[in-house]
This record gives structure tokens, sequence and C-alpha cells, in this order.
């Protein structure tokens, strides 16, 4: 540029400079609201921790999880008497109404399970099934396994009366009637009888 020359900026240049300028500030303002906006969101997602902690109760927790329905079933009375009792509920009788299937079904049952509660204390089998399969089949606990002859060995040898008490008692990791209260003695010791039975 020499000496006597004026250097002057045209208006294209000074418009480009100003857009500039407040494109930056409005960029500045936006990403600064942006910021206060996500912080408010998160601390109202977060909402009132007395609102968190009450939820976090042991019973707010427990009522949330709580299973939608229950099965019971009669431990003593084997699946193979419950199965056949309804038919002969629904064979001596017309068919009933919705209402009043409940009823008769229940009430056929216990006629059924009289009869049977002998033979069901006595079968080892569907008590085994029902409430020592799980730990003992697959030998968890310590538990000794299903036909596992070595395993038995050294608690057969202690007479089936020490084995009864140990079933109905408890003993180490297993619980007093394999965890299953509604068990009759006689059930419990008839399914000692049949594992027993399979390693002799």
């Amino acid at each position: 540029m020499a000496a006597g020359e004026e250097h002057y900026y045209s208006k294209t240049d000074v418009s480009k400079s100003i857009r500039w300028v407040v494109g930056l500030v409005i960029g500045t303002i936006a990403l600064v609201l942006g910021i206060i906006l996500l912080a408010s969101s998160i601390s109202r997602s977060r909402g009132d921790t007395s609102q968190n902690a009450a939820a976090l109760t042991d019973a707010a927790v427990a009522a949330r999880i709580k299973p939608v329905g229950e099965v019971k079933v009669d431990p003593n009375q084997p699946a193979a008497d419950a199965a056949s009792a309804a038919p002969a509920a629904t064979d001596q009788a017309p068919a009933p109404s919705a209402a009043a299937e409940p009823a008769q079904v229940a009430a056929a049952a216990p006629a059924a399970a009289e009869p049977a509660a002998p033979a069901a204390a006595a079968d080892g089998k569907a008590t085994y099934e029902q409430a020592c399969a799980v730990c003992h089949g697959a030998g968890i606990a310590g538990a000794p396994k299903f036909g596992d002859k070595a395993a038995w060995g050294a608690r057969v040898a202690t007479g089936k009366d020490a084995l009864h008490t140990s079933a109905l008692k408890g003993k180490n990791a297993m619980p007093a009637k394999g965890g299953n209260a509604a068990l009759s003695d006689d059930a419990v010791k008839a399914a000692v009888d049949y594992m027993v039975s399979q390693v002799q």
C-alpha cells in the first residue's frame, strides 16, 4: 500500500463482520440456554428426594414385585389322584355352570383324597419329586445326588431313623422337611425311603 493511499472497508465487508459477530453471540446464548434447560430437566427427573426414598422402602419394592397369583398344591395328594379326581367329578354330575364348578371340584377333591391319604403318605417318589429333587437331583449345597451310591453310603450306614430325623428336622444346608413345612412326617419319611431304595 502506497504512502498516500487510504484504506477503506466496503459495505459488504462490514456487513459480513457484523453478521459473524451476531451469529457468534446468538450461538453462545443458545448454548448457554441449552445447558440451563438440560440441567433443569435432569434435576426435575431426579425429583424430590423424599419421594425417591419412599419408593425405595422395602414395603414399596415388595408391593411392586409381588407375584400376580399363587399356586396351592395339596402335598398329601399325588398328581395321579388329583388328575383322576377331576374327571370323576365331571362324570358323575351334569355340566355345571362356571360359577358352580369350583365348588363342585372343591367338594369332590376331599372325598377322593380321603381314601388315597395312606397311599399318598407312602408315595415317596411323588414327595421326592415335589420337595427333594431340586437339591438332591443336582447335588446342590452338598446334598447327596439321587442314585449316587458313593455319596449315600455313609449316610445309609447311620440307619433310616437317623436319615428320617435329619430330613424332618433339617441338617446343614437342608431345611426341615426340605423347606415344605406342609408335608406330613410320613410323606417325608417315605421320600427318604424312596431315595435310599435307589442306592441299595
